[in-house]
């Protein structure tokens, strides 16, 4: 038995993806533009793009593969309006269309432009524009370092600038590329390298990062991220001088000084040596000046000191001060004996006074009185003593009769003997108390309804209900009723309620 033949209008999954490819292809151009609003943004880790772009009414998905992706200027953000190149085609595994975008640019305004305004904020919100952070340039600098092309007319009119203005000044030139692919990284390169070598160099002062004017595409390497970044760790002073006083560009924002052309830089770095010589030289002719005031005034003083008599007879003043020295020491000499004799009389009236009190004598009576009073002392001190041994022993007693331990021994006898008449009470009480309760049982029990039923009697209810039956009056034929005896229940029924009438009336 062969194949089944299979019907032509049935289809693989494949076929089916694969036709609507085709006609997808057929149906648009190789190369569509697609307006619409950035929504579900997801950079992958493997570098490719995936979104949607949405409108009032529907969606699209989009990807935009990674050598793509590499040369986004700006970055995406969902709400972002933005026109999107590329072209439709089908993914075929999940069996969905989808815009592969090669470029995107923003609805109403440029992608360079889109991409400066947002690295603007950002570097704004981290501070690298505040003017705190912004070094200040030197007066006069001994060596400067100029980061630009080697080529062109830029680094020749700042070097002639410099040189007009300040020869003094060593340059030193860094040439880069300013503009192209790597023109970035050169610059920051530069930047990090003239940094490190400053102090080989013998310092440099300050630094001139600059080109000449152009569009924003050519301008664009002192836009990028990383060349801000460089020039805001710079530890030498940088001034940008990028384009023309018009060209606007993050290098000129986060540089310490904005020039607005590279020549206006060489001029801001380096003073005017002819204004700097007229300066000096009015310095030096003030100094002149003050110095010959000074002369002349000190020439006023000395032409006075030369008037003085003392400056004429430099000995009479000599011998005066050697009159004053003799006086004085005729003094000193007059004072010395005058207090000399006072202590000489002093002496004498000392050993007068001790001759007559004789103090040998004195100080054996004294001795003995001394004696006398030890002997008195000791005697009295015994009795002292006995007296407060008696005392001693007396407090010790007491306090042992008033001890708190003695205390406690007897508090602990009374409490174990109240503790064993309180046992026997409750002991007692407890019989009585079961005693009592004994009693108390039997009566209830010689009164509760069962115990009547033990003696014989029942109680009759009806079984619906069961309601007790006080009387005959009220029971009916084929009514069932329960006999509760004194060991359980007994189920009956009336037969015939006339005989129970018949019985009432023979009884």
């Amino acid at each position: 038995m062969g194949t089944p033949r299979r019907p032509h209008d049935l289809f693989t999954v494949a076929e089916i993806t694969s036709r609507v490819r085709e006609a997808i292809v057929r149906a648009l151009p190789a190369t569509v533009h697609v307006v619409g609003q950035v929504s579900n943004f997801k950079p992958h880790s493997s570098g490719h793009i995936y979104l949607t772009l949405k409108d009032d009414t529907s969606e699209l998905s989009c990807v935009m593969w990674r050598s793509a992706a590499k040369g986004m200027r700006f970055k995406l953000e969902d709400g972002m309006e933005v026109i999107a190149t590329g072209s439709v085609d089908v993914y075929q595994r999940a069996g969905r269309y989808q815009l592969q975008v090669r470029r995107f640019e923003p609805r109403g305004i440029g992608a360079l432009e889109l991409a400066f305004r947002q690295l603007r904020d950002r570097l704004a919100a981290e501070g690298l524009f505040d003017p705190d952070r912004k070094q200040p340039l030197p007066d006069y600098p001994e060596r400067i370092a100029i980061v630009t092309s080697k080529t062109g007319a830029v680094v020749r009119d700042m070097l002639i600038t410099l040189k007009r203005r300040y020869c003094l000044a060593q340059i030193v030139v860094m040439p880069v590329r300013v503009q192209g692919e790597g023109a970035a990284e050169e610059i920051v390169r530069a930047i990090g390298a003239l940094n490190r070598w400053s102090e080989q160099l013998g310092g440099i002062d300050v630094m001139i990062v600059g080109r000449g004017g152009g569009s924003i595409e050519d301008l664009w390497a002192f836009n990028e991220e990383s060349v801000a970044r460089a020039v805001a760790a710079s530890r030498i002073p940088v001034v940008s001088a990028v384009g023309h006083e018009t060209d606007l560009t993050i290098c000129d924002l986060v540089a310490d000084v904005r020039a607005a052309t590279p020549t206006a830089a060489a001029e801001l770095v380096v003073p005017d040596s002819d204004e700097v010589t007229a300066s000096v030289e009015a310095l030096a002719g003030r100094l002149r000046r003050a110095a010959g005031h000074r002369l002349e005034l000190e020439q006023s003083a000395l032409a006075g000191l030369l008037h003085r008599r003392w400056w004429r007879e430099p000995l009479t003043a000599v011998r005066q001060r050697e009159q004053a020295v003799d006086e004085t020491l005729t003094r000193l000499v007059q004072q010395a004996w005058l207090r000399l004799r006072e202590a000489d009389r002093r002496l004498t009236r000392a050993v007068s006074l001790i001759q007559r009190i004789q103090p040998a004598t004195f100080a054996a009576k004294r001795a003995v009185d001394l004696t006398l009073a030890i002997h008195r002392l000791h005697r009295g001190g015994d009795r002292r003593l006995r007296e407060a041994e008696r005392m001693l022993a007396g407090a010790d007693r007491a306090l042992c009769a008033a001890s708190p331990v003695h205390r406690l021994g007897r508090a602990r006898d009374g409490l174990t003997s109240a503790l064993q008449r309180v046992g026997v009470a409750l002991a007692h009480s407890h019989k009585r108390r079961q005693a009592s309760l004994r009693a108390t049982e039997g009566r209830l029990q010689a009164l509760s309804y069962k115990g009547v039923l033990g003696r014989g009697f029942s109680i009759t209810r009806a079984k619906t209900g069961r309601k007790v039956i006080r009387s005959a009056a009220g029971l009916a034929d084929d009514q069932v009723l329960l006999t509760e005896l004194s060991d359980g229940e007994v189920e009956s029924r009336i037969i015939n309620r006339s005989q129970l009438e018949l019985f009432g009336s023979d009884g």
